[in-house]
């Protein structure tokens, strides 16, 4: 799967939505960039999808915008969550046991 930004309209924009996501949530550079994240949250398997709806456990169907790898934690950002407010979704990387990155 090659990068992509939900909504955005080219590659540049995509860019540029990434790189203010990234710095809004104090996430550090990339060096590959996350495509899905699958991780264990109050005893529930979640799995995050750059594109799609956040899973049924956070009761709300924002559409996953960026996934940062921060060292100990996976930030998950939906447009309320990490985007433009608000704190990211976080995964402790303990409970993490799938990470896809894009191409």
């Amino acid at each position: 799967m090659d990068f992509f930004v939900p909504s955005a309209s080219s590659p540049q924009q995509a860019e540029a939505v990434f790189t203010s996501i990234a710095k809004h949530v104090k996430a550090p550079e990339q060096a590959k960039r996350i495509y899905k994240v699958e991780w264990h949250h109050e005893g529930i398997e979640c799995l995050c999808e750059i594109g799609q709806p956040l899973p049924a456990v956070f009761r709300t169907d924002e559409t996953v915008l960026a996934i940062f790898d921060c060292g100990d934690v996976v930030k998950i950002c939906t447009p309320n969550r990490g985007a433009i407010k608000f704190d990211p979704i976080h995964a402790t990387k303990a409970d993490v046991s799938n990470i896809e990155y894009f191409n």
